[in-house]
Protein backbone atom coordinates (compact mmCIF):
# COMPACT_ATOMS: atom_id res chain seq x y z
CA UNK A 1 0.00 0.00 0.00
CA UNK A 2 1.56 3.52 -1.15
CA UNK A 3 2.30 5.19 1.91
CA UNK A 4 0.19 8.59 3.02
CA UNK A 5 0.56 11.61 0.64
CA UNK A 6 3.61 14.07 2.45
CA UNK A 7 2.30 17.73 4.11
CA UNK A 8 6.11 18.86 2.69
CA UNK A 9 6.13 21.59 0.97
CA UNK A 10 6.59 21.32 -2.57
CA UNK A 11 9.29 23.06 -4.57
CA UNK A 12 9.66 26.45 -4.32
CA UNK A 13 7.75 28.72 -7.09
CA UNK A 14 10.93 30.58 -8.37
CA UNK A 15 12.45 27.11 -9.69
CA UNK A 16 9.24 26.68 -12.01
CA UNK A 17 9.36 30.38 -13.25
CA UNK A 18 9.44 29.96 -17.09
CA UNK A 19 9.42 26.48 -17.74
CA UNK A 20 7.79 24.42 -19.92
CA UNK A 21 4.79 21.87 -18.83
CA UNK A 22 7.38 19.24 -19.53
CA UNK A 23 10.00 20.61 -17.42
CA UNK A 24 7.18 21.33 -14.42
CA UNK A 25 6.06 17.81 -14.79
CA UNK A 26 9.81 16.49 -14.16
CA UNK A 27 10.71 18.66 -11.64
CA UNK A 28 7.49 17.66 -9.59
CA UNK A 29 7.77 13.91 -10.15
CA UNK A 30 11.73 14.30 -8.89
CA UNK A 31 10.14 16.43 -5.58
CA UNK A 32 7.58 13.20 -5.03
CA UNK A 33 10.13 10.36 -5.18
CA UNK A 34 12.57 13.00 -2.56
CA UNK A 35 9.47 13.11 -0.52
CA UNK A 36 8.82 9.39 -0.45
CA UNK A 37 12.24 9.12 0.33
CA UNK A 38 12.03 11.55 3.49
CA UNK A 39 8.58 9.30 4.62
CA UNK A 40 10.22 6.28 4.70
CA UNK A 41 13.28 6.93 5.69
CA UNK A 42 12.52 8.64 8.99
CA UNK A 43 9.83 5.68 9.44
CA UNK A 44 12.67 3.10 8.86
CA UNK A 45 15.95 4.17 8.75
CA UNK A 46 17.90 4.51 5.40
CA UNK A 47 19.42 1.46 5.24
CA UNK A 48 16.09 -0.53 5.52
CA UNK A 49 14.66 1.64 2.54
CA UNK A 50 15.04 0.21 -0.93
CA UNK A 51 14.07 1.91 -4.07
CA UNK A 52 11.24 -0.37 -4.99
CA UNK A 53 9.66 1.01 -1.64
CA UNK A 54 10.47 4.25 -2.68
CA UNK A 55 8.94 3.80 -6.14
CA UNK A 56 5.57 2.27 -4.65
CA UNK A 57 4.96 5.24 -1.94
CA UNK A 58 6.19 7.91 -4.94
CA UNK A 59 3.24 5.83 -7.40
CA UNK A 60 6.05 5.46 -10.13
CA UNK A 61 7.79 2.59 -11.33
CA UNK A 62 11.45 1.93 -10.10
CA UNK A 63 12.84 2.38 -14.00
CA UNK A 64 11.22 5.90 -13.50
CA UNK A 65 13.36 6.55 -9.73
CA UNK A 66 16.92 5.61 -11.70
CA UNK A 67 15.85 7.99 -14.49
CA UNK A 68 15.62 10.24 -12.47
CA UNK A 69 18.15 9.00 -9.52
CA UNK A 70 21.65 6.90 -10.30
CA UNK A 71 21.62 5.79 -6.54
CA UNK A 72 19.32 6.23 -3.83
CA UNK A 73 22.21 8.69 -2.40
CA UNK A 74 21.15 10.77 -5.44
CA UNK A 75 17.24 10.94 -3.99
CA UNK A 76 18.32 12.53 -0.92
CA UNK A 77 21.26 14.91 -2.33
CA UNK A 78 20.72 16.24 -5.40
CA UNK A 79 18.16 19.61 -6.00
CA UNK A 80 17.41 22.27 -8.59
CA UNK A 81 18.68 24.97 -6.67
CA UNK A 82 22.35 26.01 -7.69
CA UNK A 83 20.77 27.52 -10.63
CA UNK A 84 18.55 29.51 -9.03
CA UNK A 85 21.66 30.43 -6.93
CA UNK A 86 23.92 31.37 -10.07
CA UNK A 87 21.13 33.58 -11.45
CA UNK A 88 20.50 34.97 -7.99
CA UNK A 89 24.43 36.03 -8.13
CA UNK A 90 23.64 37.28 -11.68
CA UNK A 91 21.08 39.80 -10.30
CA UNK A 92 23.46 41.41 -7.57
CA UNK A 93 24.42 45.21 -8.58
CA UNK A 94 27.01 45.04 -11.31
CA UNK A 95 29.77 47.02 -8.54
CA UNK A 96 29.51 44.58 -5.77
CA UNK A 97 32.65 42.71 -5.29
CA UNK A 98 32.28 39.20 -6.28
CA UNK A 99 32.36 37.72 -2.90
CA UNK A 100 30.14 40.26 -1.52
CA UNK A 101 27.73 39.08 -4.18
CA UNK A 102 28.04 35.47 -3.41
CA UNK A 103 27.14 36.11 0.05
CA UNK A 104 24.01 38.08 -0.41
CA UNK A 105 22.98 35.65 -2.83
CA UNK A 106 23.59 32.74 -1.22
CA UNK A 107 21.79 34.07 1.88
CA UNK A 108 18.68 34.90 -0.10
CA UNK A 109 18.59 31.89 -1.40
CA UNK A 110 19.01 29.90 2.00
CA UNK A 111 16.07 32.20 3.06
CA UNK A 112 13.80 31.27 0.72
CA UNK A 113 14.78 28.04 1.15
CA UNK A 114 14.24 28.41 5.12
CA UNK A 115 10.81 29.91 4.67
CA UNK A 116 8.95 28.34 2.26
CA UNK A 117 10.58 24.41 2.40
CA UNK A 118 12.03 24.53 6.11
CA UNK A 119 10.86 20.83 7.09
CA UNK A 120 12.13 19.02 3.70
CA UNK A 121 15.43 21.29 4.36
CA UNK A 122 16.12 20.20 7.95
CA UNK A 123 15.00 16.61 7.18
CA UNK A 124 17.38 16.36 4.64
CA UNK A 125 20.39 17.89 6.57
CA UNK A 126 19.79 15.59 9.69
CA UNK A 127 20.24 12.48 7.23
CA UNK A 128 23.37 13.34 5.79
CA UNK A 129 24.52 14.35 9.38
CA UNK A 130 23.62 11.01 10.41
CA UNK A 131 24.45 8.58 7.24
CA UNK A 132 28.28 8.31 6.43
CA UNK A 133 27.30 7.39 2.70
CA UNK A 134 25.24 10.27 2.47
CA UNK A 135 28.30 12.73 3.98
CA UNK A 136 30.69 11.16 1.44
CA UNK A 137 28.57 11.35 -1.67
CA UNK A 138 27.58 15.05 -0.65
CA UNK A 139 31.39 15.95 -1.26
CA UNK A 140 30.90 14.41 -5.22
CA UNK A 141 27.97 17.10 -4.88
CA UNK A 142 30.08 20.31 -3.91
CA UNK A 143 32.02 19.57 -7.06
CA UNK A 144 29.15 19.76 -9.11
CA UNK A 145 27.69 23.28 -7.18
CA UNK A 146 31.55 24.57 -7.74
CA UNK A 147 30.98 23.74 -11.26
CA UNK A 148 27.83 25.48 -11.37
CA UNK A 149 29.35 28.63 -9.08
CA UNK A 150 32.66 29.17 -11.20
CA UNK A 151 31.50 30.36 -14.62
CA UNK A 152 29.34 32.72 -12.99
CA UNK A 153 31.81 34.16 -10.41
CA UNK A 154 34.50 34.73 -13.11
CA UNK A 155 32.28 36.43 -15.42
CA UNK A 156 31.74 39.17 -12.05
CA UNK A 157 35.63 38.99 -11.61
CA UNK A 158 37.14 39.04 -15.22
CA UNK A 159 38.85 36.21 -14.25
CA UNK A 160 39.07 33.04 -16.54
CA UNK A 161 37.12 30.07 -15.25
CA UNK A 162 40.26 27.95 -14.14
CA UNK A 163 42.00 30.91 -12.29
CA UNK A 164 43.50 29.01 -10.02
CA UNK A 165 42.74 31.75 -7.37
CA UNK A 166 38.95 31.81 -7.96
CA UNK A 167 38.80 27.86 -7.56
CA UNK A 168 40.48 28.37 -4.44
CA UNK A 169 37.77 31.09 -3.11
CA UNK A 170 35.22 29.01 -4.44
CA UNK A 171 36.60 25.58 -2.77
CA UNK A 172 36.58 27.64 0.65
CA UNK A 173 32.85 29.04 0.35
CA UNK A 174 31.64 25.43 -0.41
CA UNK A 175 33.46 24.36 2.44
CA UNK A 176 31.78 27.22 4.80
CA UNK A 177 29.10 25.78 3.89
CA UNK A 178 28.82 22.54 4.45
CA UNK A 179 30.37 23.82 8.24
CA UNK A 180 27.54 26.22 8.37
CA UNK A 181 24.92 23.56 7.44
CA UNK A 182 26.41 20.61 9.69
CA UNK A 183 26.67 23.01 12.54
CA UNK A 184 22.92 24.27 12.34
CA UNK A 185 22.31 20.52 12.22
CA UNK A 186 24.39 20.31 15.44
CA UNK A 187 22.58 22.72 17.00
CA UNK A 188 19.19 21.53 16.87
CA UNK A 189 18.26 22.76 13.66
CA UNK A 190 16.04 25.52 15.29
CA UNK A 191 17.51 28.84 14.33
CA UNK A 192 17.26 30.55 11.13
CA UNK A 193 19.72 28.87 8.60
CA UNK A 194 20.24 31.39 6.33
CA UNK A 195 22.06 33.74 9.54
CA UNK A 196 24.04 30.35 9.81
CA UNK A 197 25.18 30.55 6.15
CA UNK A 198 25.24 34.19 6.61
CA UNK A 199 27.52 34.01 9.40
CA UNK A 200 29.96 31.51 8.16
CA UNK A 201 30.18 33.65 5.12
CA UNK A 202 31.19 36.32 6.44
CA UNK A 203 34.54 34.87 7.92
CA UNK A 204 36.02 34.74 4.51
CA UNK A 205 34.74 38.02 3.43
CA UNK A 206 36.63 39.16 6.29
CA UNK A 207 39.55 37.54 5.25
CA UNK A 208 39.72 34.72 7.47
CA UNK A 209 40.94 36.42 10.78
CA UNK A 210 40.57 35.10 13.86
Amino acid sequence: MAAPRSSLPAVPAPLEAGLGLRERKKIRTREAIRQATYRLVQEQGYDATTVEQIAEAAEVSPSTVFRYFPTKEDIILSDEYDPLLADAIRARPADEPPLVALRRAMTDVMRLLWEQVTEEVGVRLRLIRAVPQLRARMLEGMDTSTETLLPVLAERSGRPVDDFELRVVVGAVMGALMQALFDWVDRGGTDDLSETVDRALEVLERGLEL
